[in-house]
Formats: structure tokens, C-alpha cells, sequence
């Protein structure tokens, strides 16, 4: 949907939330990291290799993918895994609008539509309105259009495909094509869901690799479309994701910055762009971010949670349990809860060893959302420092079922047995907590 607030300490942190437009509930998908990352898809060898800045063609040359080694040891392995695994849940879950180029619900002032006029050579939008398809580009072009507004993403795909065999240069069909395939993740993502409730794909399962794979080939599509036209604000929102979902997040807070240089009245976008801050370890920015998305969108429940975050990794503390507190009192009389807020609070209480309180919040999150891994895992971690040790190896336990591929929770849940003589539960977890921790485990289920 974090203690010190240093990076080698992120995986425990909370993931980034988005609610749904069709539905008050926010839910959450983890993508694990997995090493090492296939080559990114072949580029022209004309292509720039980056858009740090403007070239002086008007058109955008490419959208490289980058992959990283983090040097430091285990620990940093499973930071990045869970930084990656966090962002990558919710992503997945934007609503359909996004993917298709269109806001998520009205602003302003609105991201371009995704068949808006050329941008011009000074990159901003022109403003000339937006013809519809059928007026600005080819019938099967807009047809596909139509059927991804549809929801018929397989239909959409292969009609943009085969336009493509026949018009290579169509900067609106690779855009669009680019759009396809994120909401292609997005459709997968949920029928993953569907199937396994909330329970992490484990690194290196094909849904994971598949994800990354789509990943890369949008940004393959959004490259080879910016070789004939300006990509509009709402492409660079996607390329930003696609970037998010790689775990590039330098790359994706460059083009979510752009996007809203065109676009700052855009509310999720300055969202995004705290989350991303915020992944980056760039506190005050984030901070900044999340209070400019909040004076476009008041009572944003998620930005004013994850504003809490921000202060807390500032070590601003009053400031992160005030933030936490608001988040909560917006949403006392709503039918649907988000349990972000209360688990954030219970992590800050626990952080300052305020352990009851801490155990309050954290049993309104389990109430609010039964499955919610890190909500088990805190209270497991209260209940231990509390010396309740049965109730401590009951969420514990809760947690694992949950996420268990997690070596946190196997190293958490091992003293536990071991400190009530549970001798052989507490070898076996110690053996799994060390075997995890030598590979890229997954870490807890993000809260949904």
C-alpha cells in the first residue's frame, strides 16, 4: 500500500496505494525484483540514449531501460526487492483511464488526451483542441482505441499489431500499442489476484518475469512511436510507470517531473511523483509533492498517509502520527476502510516503543483487512516486545500464510518458537530464514 528511514531499512516500509475509481476499497499488487533483468528490446542505434534533455528535433528519441547491481550485501538485495515488489502492486492497479491516456477523474486541468495534437517544438501542448479518432487518425487505429475503452485488451492488441505490420511509422499506433501492453500487465495482475488472493508471486515466477517483459516492450512501443511524434503528457505518465515497474525509479521521476511541467494540475501525477520521490529516499521532495497533490485534491486519503511517510523519513515524528491521524479521521464514518493509516501509525508507535498503543491500530487494520500481511507482522512484533509470545507466534504464523516467502517473518517467527521451547519449529525457521535470506526472497504481502 518504516523505522529509521534509511534505505537499507526500506522493505520494511509500506507500498504505495491507489484507490480505484469504480470502488472506495485501494488495493495493492507485488511484483518481486528478480535478477538479473533481461536485456532491454533493440533500439535504433540513431536513438539518443536518454532524455535528460531535448533534443532539437521536436520529436523524443528513446525510452532506455537501465539495470543495476546494488553493491552493500544481503540486506540491500532485499531492500531493493521490496521497493520494487511495493511500487510495482499498485501500479498494476491504476484505474483503466490511465492506461488508455485519459485522467482518472476531473481536474483542472487534464493530461492531453492520447490522441491529442502534436506537442510543440518548445514541448508544450498545443492548444488546438483534440480531434476524436476516427477524425485525427486511421479507422483501425481508432478502433482499437475503442476497444480498449471496451475492456477488450486482446482484440485492441491485435488490431494495433497488424496495423502496425502495414504503417511502421505510425506514432499513434506504437503509442497506443505502448498503452496496450501496460494494461495488459494490469489485466494479468488481477487475475493473479483472483487467483491467489493475496499471495506473493514468488521471484522468478513466470507472472513476475512476464510483467517486466511487458514492461520493457512498451517502452519499446513509446521509443519507436517518438521517432515520428511527440509523445502527449498521458504517454509520458505510462512510460514513467513502465519505468516504476522495472524498479527504475530515477528514470521515472525524470518523466513524471516533464509530464507535469505540461500538466500541474494533474493530482495523481504529483502523487506519483511523491511515491517515486519517496522511493528514491528524496523525503522533502516527496513531502512537497504529496502537499501539492493534496491542495488539487483535498481529503486525499492515500497522498495524506503517504505525507506521513515522507515526514517520518525526515524524522519529523509529530508530523507523521499528525498526518496518519487525519488520514484516519477522514475516513471514521466511510463504510470501506483503508488500513494504510492505522498500520503506519502502529509502525510509528512501535518505532518510539509505545507498544500498546501501537497494538490498538494495528488490530483495526487486521479488522479492516484480515489479509493484510504487515498488519500480522507488526502486531507480531508488538506482542513479542510485550513478552505475549502465544499471541506474537499467532499473527506471526497469520503473516506467513500469507507471505511466505518472506525472510523477515521466518527470522521473526524463529525466537518466538524458540523462546517456548518449541525446538524443532524454531530450527526449521532459522534454517529457512537463513536460505531465504541467501536468495532474493520476496518480501510480506504490501497491505491492500
Amino acid at each position: 500500500m518504516l523505522s529509521s528511514i534509511v534505505f537499507a531499512d526500506f522493505y520494511l516500509r509500506p507500498p504505495i496505494l491507489f484507490t480505484l475509481r469504480k470502488s472506495s476499497v485501494t488495493t495493492e499488487l507485488t511484483t518481486p525484483y528478480s535478477s538479473p533483468i533481461p536485456p532491454c528490446p533493440a533500439a535504433s542505434n540513431t536513438l539518443a540514449p536518454s532524455f535528460a534533455t531535448l533534443p532539437k528535433s521536436p520529436h523524443f528519441k528513446s525510452f532506455p531501460c537501465h539495470t543495476y547491481e546494488t553493491p552493500g550485501g544481503l540486506r540491500i538485495l532485499l531492500t531493493k526487492s521490496f521497493c520494487i515488489a511495493a511500487t510495482v502492486w499498485s501500479l498494476l492497479f491504476l484505474p483503466p483511464g490511465v492506461a488508455s491516456g485519459h485522467t482518472l477523474s476531473p481536474r483542472p486541468e487534464s493530461p492531453p488526451s492520447f490522441f491529442a495534437k502534436p506537442l510543440s517544438s518548445s514541448c508544450q501542448s498545443s492548444t488546438a483542441p483534440a480531434a476524436s479518432p476516427t477524425e485525427s487518425i486511421d479507422a483501425p487505429v481508432a478502433e482499437a482505441h475503442v476497444l480498449l475503452e471496451k475492456g477488450s485488451i486482446s482484440e485492441a492488441d491485435r488490431v494495433v499489431r497488424q496495423y502496425l505490420q502495414s504503417h511502421p511509422d505510425s506514432a499513434d499506433g506504437h503509442f497506443l500499442l505502448g498503452h496496450i501492453l501496460f494494461r495488459e500487465i494490469q489485466s494479468q495482475a488481477r487475475l493473479e489476484t483472483q487467483l491467489e488472493g493475496v499471495q506473493v508471486l514468488g521471484a522468478g515466477v513466470p507472472g513476475a518475469k512476464h510483467g517486466e517483459e511487458k514492461a520493457r516492450a512498451s517502452l519499446a512501443e513509446f521509443t519507436a512511436g517518438a521517432k515520428f511524434h511527440d509523445p502527449s503528457a498521458a504517454d509520458l505518465k505510462i512510460v514513467a510507470l513502465d519505468y516504476v515497474l522495472l524498479g527504475d525509479y530515477v528514470d521515472a521521476d525524470k518523466w513524471l517531473t516533464k509530464m507535469l511541467g505540461w500538466t500541474p494540475n494533474d493530482a495523481e501525477g504529483w502523487y506519483l511523483l511523491g511515491r517515486t520521490k519517496y522511493n528514491e529516499n528524496r523525503f522533502a521532495e516527496a513531502v512537497e509533492a504529496f502537499q501539492h497533490c493534496l491542495k488539487l485534491d483535498p481529503r486525499n486519503l492515500k497522498a495524506e498517509d503517504n505525507l506521513g511517510l515522507a515526514y517520518a523519513g525526515l524524522g519529523r515524528r509529530e508530523e507523521a502520527a499528525a498526518a496518519y491521524q487525519q488520514a484516519i479521521d477522514w475516513q471514521s464514518r466511510a463504510a470501506v476502510k483503508n488500513p494504510g493509516p492505522y498500520i503506519d501509525f502502529g509502525d510509528l508507535l512501535l518505532d518510539e516503543n509505545r507498544n500498546e498503543e501501537a497494538v490498538s491500530y494495528l488490530l483495526q487494520a487486521v479488522e479492516i483487512a484480515p489479509r493484510e500481511s504487515r498488519a500480522h507482522e507488526l502486531l507480531g512484533k508488538a506482542y513479542t516486545r510485550m513478552e505475549q509470545l502465544s499471541k506474537a507466534q499467532t499473527e506471526l504464523e497469520n503473516a506467513l500464510q500469507l507471505s511466505p516467502q518472506s525472510a523477515n517473518l521466518h527470522c521473526m517467527l524463529a525466537p518466538v518458537y524458540r523462546k517456548q521451547g518449541i525446538i524443532d519449529k524454531a530450527k526449521l525457521e532459522y534454517e529457512r530464514c537463513s536460505a531465504l535470506a541467501g536468495s532474493h526472497s520476496v518480501p510480506q504481502t504490501p497491505r491492500p
